[in-house]
């Protein structure tokens, strides 16, 4: 089955990167958000990043236009119901993510709609058994920030997963102009159990004393070819969020070593939560 509308749950910057993707590769987008403001942020997150691309003449401004006009919105869950494809980019918790899928088995009963997980780091077993009878179409669809640019998409099935879901996940990844590349699922799948350790062992590196954020950052970029150093990348994620993925990692692995850093926790408790608040390991020069 040919994917022809796809609902993207959450306007965010994950949900809102998707819809943009999905949109230039020609499919019909409904995106649904219940939080105010959200939607006309997300237009406006949606005319920029086009702009951007057109200037870049990724895309002509024709193929701009036509995205935007894919692109709807509603308030509703059930808006959604003509959907034959079901992304969510919610918040990454495991509980209200089980809540949300539990929903969506109720509302999308056929059985070739697929119902896809954006999350980064939470089991898709978990949330797969959440959709009971559903659970056979529940696949894991991890897109990367900025959603726009980042080429990888880690498709990783739950053990109920049906096989043929996993083939048209890689080929709707395909079609959005992505290299799907498959993950088993474990806690963390593959970009995250080897990405956070390495960024939390350099806030450990800060709190005791081996160098400054701005050296810690400079050495990786210079010494490893990174493009973004591991401090400034985890104020770009979120330090909450890496505090979570860290918790994640070691509850699914069941190893304390993976424990988030006492100074990542209190950056975090601090309310120092990186790029989204304007302050984190690093504070953003103010607009």
């Amino acid at each position: 089955m040919t994917t022809q509308t796809l609902g993207v749950i959450g306007a965010g910057q994950m949900g809102g990167g998707i819809a943009q993707v999905a949109a230039v590769a020609g499919l019909n987008v409904v995106v649904y958000d219940a939080f105010p403001g959200a939607t006309e942020k997300c237009k406006g997150v949606h005319a920029k990043s086009l702009g951007k691309l057109v200037e870049k003449q990724k895309i002509t401004q024709a193929d701009a236009d036509a995205a935007r006009v894919r692109i709807s919105f509603v308030t509703d869950l059930k808006g959604l119901a003509g959907a034959d494809w079901v992304v969510e980019a919610i918040v990454e918790d495991a509980k209200v993510k089980r809540d949300l899928f539990a929903q969506l088995a109720g509302l999308f009963p056929r059985e070739d709609v697929v119902l896809a997980t954006n999350t980064s780091s939470i089991s898709i077993t978990e949330i797969a058994a959440a959709a009971g009878p559903a659970a056979p179409r529940v696949v894991g669809m991890h897109f990367f920030n900025p959603v726009p640019l980042m080429a990888l998409v880690e498709v990783i099935p739950a053990i109920q997963t049906s096989k043929d879901v996993v083939e048209r996940t890689i080929a709707l990844a395909t079609k959005m102009g992505k290299t799907p590349l498959k993950a088993n699922d474990r806690a963390g799948f593959v970009s995250n159990r080897v990405l956070m350790p390495m960024i939390n062992e350099a806030f450990y590196a800060w709190m005791e004393g081996v160098a400054e954020p701005e050296a810690i950052d400079g050495i990786m970029k210079l010494g490893c070819n990174f493009p973004m150093g591991p401090l400034r990348l985890a104020d770009f994620i979120g330090l909450d969020t890496c505090v979570h993925i860290m918790n994640v990692l070691a509850d699914g692995l069941n190893n304390d070593r993976y424990r988030a850093c006492p100074l990542l926790k209190q950056l975090v408790a601090a309310g120092r939560l990186g790029d989204k608040v304007g302050r984190g390991v690093y504070e953003l020069p103010k607009k």
